[in-house]
């Protein structure tokens, strides 16, 4: 032992009487009382009894005055930070010619046989230590870990020169455990510390140096921490093992406490409770989450084989050894019994759907969701882990760039998003029925960003929602039951919105008061003015069918219709058809909205026309929920006899989103990028595409793209042939989607931080499929 650790830990106790700890507590202090010695691991500790209640400390003889200074000094840092924690103090030494801060304050020298102790006396605080972990209740293990946080945060930043130092309860030196394992004599035992020694050397050392490290306390168990009767703490009363070492080697300390006596279940819901409490201050980082069991594992371990190292050194057992001990033992049977997967699942390290197969997962899909959940992408459905910009991450880790999401608008776990996300979330979530000024400050920003045709906003959660609510707005208005809607659009699932949307009708026919029509399609020789007609058949159609008209919706680039170039002047003719027969229009800007056409903010604006409501869905909040309504105070008014109250929508966790993704748009300049990358991208398709007689053409808005696949020597969709590219895209690395009636518009729709270089890798990788398709082909 003693060449793996501090030799304090080796040199023997001081063996000083009451009577003289008295004395001493006397003369150095000025304390007067009794004395009565207390169990301590490598020094003497007294409870001075009297008129002021103390504790006497005498040092080890081994002991590095230094250190001494540092403990003393670190338990001010606490106090000083967070005056709140009950952090028992030491006294200056009356006399003395030291600065409160500086060594040699807090210690006065005992010399006996030629050998130098140091006399420290501490606070005395209430209340018992040792306290069983299965005896606490719910309420004080979450406190326990708040303390233990609020520990780490107040010595954050502090330093000492003999923070660096070797003690074995400081899980950073577990694997110097190794040469002292012949003291255990359990075979058992000895085999359950190798298991977790391995564990150890296999997962936490290569990720050691990438942790948070500073001086924490390391050692905050029951024989450190004082509690009440009802086990909450009220004192915290030694600093001797502090370290220069990872921060969450803290959390490893306590945890041994709380599972204490506990066993199955409650075993690791104690440590969850415990963690949720240490969140609350100082909120785990992955890596950190991930190494909790090994951690624990590891402090087992010296609880094993510290107190059998001991009783070697010594020739005598301790009961309070042997009791820690058989703890220790206790707790690695269990951690072992449990395998270290389900020790991640149970304390929150383990990434969801690690080391499953994507037909495991597939399977356990189809068991769960049932037959009515939407059909999974690719043919070889992927099973991603990870987000980063425009770059995805599978289980096995392999990177994908993504083309398709409009979801994550500034990409994906854009950090400033992520953070306003978590940071709001430590605070408050709650609804609009409460004052939240980021919810206004993003209605603000949304109705400036119309230039001044709207001035209200409704907060709802969904795309869906927020064309449910435009409906309920236009019919409220207008009085009439009819809608319009292009033929093959999609604008939800709520049943308002699934009457506009035909893409999801089937077979099923038309719902009697939607009327659809045909977008242009050149290619076709069906024109803008062909399409225009149709519009005005379906105003027309709708009136003869008895329902006056309410609403038609738009989605400004059509993106299931296949990403089709409206002609603005046409759109406008169609706005005045529509306000002609009394209704409204409503821009539904999910998809084309938020610069996605790198002319403006909305499509609709693009288009030159002016909408009654604009409805915005999924890229509003990055992918978290979060979507609106904006429209006129006049229209609103007439909305609803009654308020508007959704309960998520407008959270306060919900507006930081939105408010994130705003900021980055204008910071990143982002719609000007997708002007200029989506420009470029256009014309690198068209190039790679062109003389090939499957791909009809290409048709771009912005950073909306479709590539049109048809059968070889006609205009007839080719929707196999479509899929075969995007699956072979897909086995590239490369993530597109299908659009379109015949689901033969290959969807090019990649988050608004795509740039120059992303858009080369795409259209290199779309050339070697056609290319390779095309050989296939023939």
């Amino acid at each position: 032992m003693a060449e793996t650790a501090d030799r304090v830990l080796t040199a023997p106790v001081p063996t000083f009487t009451e009577a003289q700890a008295a004395k001493f507590a006397s003369e150095l202090f000025g304390v007067d009382g009794t004395a009565r010695e207390v169990a301590s691991e490598r020094d003497q500790a007294f409870f001075i009894d009297g008129a002021r209640p103390a504790v006497l400390k005498i040092s080890n003889a081994a002991e590095d005055p230094a250190q001494l200074d540092f403990e003393a000094l670190a338990a001010q840092r606490v106090a000083l930070l967070d005056p709140a924690l009950p952090v028992a103090l030491p006294l200056l030494v009356p006399g003395t010619s030291f600065a409160p801060d500086m060594a040699g304050a807090y210690r006065a020298p005992i010399t006996r046989d030629a050998e130098t102790h140091y006399a420290r006396l501490y606070d005395r605080l209430p209340g018992h230590a040792r306290v069983v972990g299965a005896h606490l209740r719910d309420e004080a293990v979450r406190e326990w870990g708040t303390m233990v946080g609020r520990v780490g945060k107040a010595l954050r930043g502090f330093w000492h020169p003999a923070a660096r130092r070797v003690m074995l309860w400081d899980v950073q030196h577990a694997l110097r455990l190794r040469p002292m394992l012949g003291a255990v004599h359990s075979a058992e035992l000895r085999e359950l510390v190798d298991w977790a020694l391995d564990r150890y050397q296999e997962v936490v050392t290569p990720v050691w140096p990438s942790l948070r490290h500073q001086v924490i306390h390391t050692d905050l168990c029951a024989s450190n921490v004082l509690v009440d009767e009802e086990g909450k703490v009220t004192g915290i009363i030694d600093f001797g093992d502090a370290s220069w070492t990872a921060l969450a080697v803290d959390l490893a300390s306590v945890l041994e406490t709380v599972v204490d006596g506990r066993s199955g279940d409650d075993f690791f819901r104690a440590c969850r409770l415990l963690i949720d409490g240490y969140e609350k201050v100082t909120p785990l980082e992955q890596e950190e989450r991930a190494i909790l069991g090994e951690l624990l594992a590891a402090r087992m371990s010296v609880a094993v084989v510290v107190p059998a190292s001991r009783e070697t050194l010594y020739q005598e057992q301790d009961p309070v050894w042997d009791n820690l001990q058989n703890r220790g033992a206790d707790a690695l049977r269990l951690l072992h019994d449990a395998g270290w997967d389900e020790i991640q699942r149970q304390l929150g390290g383990r990434t969801p759907g690690r080391g499953l197969t994507v037909p495991e997962l597939v399977q356990r899909r189809a068991t769960a969701l049932g037959p009515a959940m939407t059909r999974l992408f690719y043919s070889e459905p992927l099973h991603l882990v990870r987000g980063e910009g425009v770059w995805l991450y599978d289980a096995d880790g392999r990177r994908y760039l993504d083309a398709y999401n409009n979801v994550a608008t500034v990409g994906h776990s854009h950090p400033r998003v992520v953070e306003a996300m978590v940071r709001q979330s430590r605070r408050l979530n709650t609804n609009m029925r409460y004052l939240h000024e980021t919810a206004f400050e993003v209605a603000e920003r949304l109705i400036a960003s119309t230039d001044g045709v709207m001035d209200v906003v409704l907060f709802v959660n969904s795309g869906s929602e927020a064309n449910d609510v435009a409906w309920r707005v236009a019919r409220a208005v207008t009085g009439g039951s009819g809608g319009i809607a292009s033929d093959w659009a999609y604008h939800g699932i709520t049943e308002a919105a699934f009457a506009l949307t035909p893409s999801d009708w089937g077979t099923a026919p038309a719902p009697p008061h939607v009327r659809t029509w045909r977008p242009p399609d050149p290619l076709r020789k069906f024109e803008s003015e062909q399409s225009l007609d149709s519009f005005r058949q379906a105003v027309e159609s709708v009136q003869e069918g008895g329902h006056e008209l309410a609403a038609s919706i738009l989605d400004g680039v059509l993106t299931s219709c296949g990403i089709v170039e409206l002609d603005p002047e046409a759109a406008r003719t169609m706005v005045q058809l529509v306000h002609d027969a009394g209704g409204l229009w409503i821009a539904d800007e999910v998809q084309g909205g938020y610069g996605r056409t790198g002319a403006a903010m909305w499509s609709y604006q693009r288009l030159g026309i002016t909408p009654d409501i604009v409805t915005l869905g999924k890229p509003m909040g990055d992918a978290y929920p979060v979507a609106a309504v904006i429209t006129r105070s006049d229209l609103a008014a007439r909305f609803s006899d009654h308020e508007f109250f959704s309960t998520f929508a407008g959270s306060p966790v919900a507006m930081a989103a939105a408010k994130a993704v705003l900021e980055v748009i204008e910071d990143e300049r982002l719609i000007d990028n997708s002007r200029e990358v989506g420009t470029y991208l256009g014309e690198l398709l068209r190039r790679v595409t062109d003389g090939d007689p499957r791909i009809a053409g290409v048709r771009q808005v912005g950073l909306a793209i479709g590539v049109e696949i048809v059968q070889a020597g006609s205009l007839d969709p080719d929707p196999d042939t479509a899929r075969q590219l995007v699956d072979r895209m897909r086995n590239r690395g490369v993530l597109i989607g299908r659009t379109g009636r015949g689901n033969n518009v290959l969807k090019v729709r990649p988050p608004l931080v795509f740039t120059r270089q992303h858009a080369d890798e795409l259209a290199e990788t779309l050339d070697q499929v056609v290319r390779e398709n095309r050989l296939t082909a023939h």
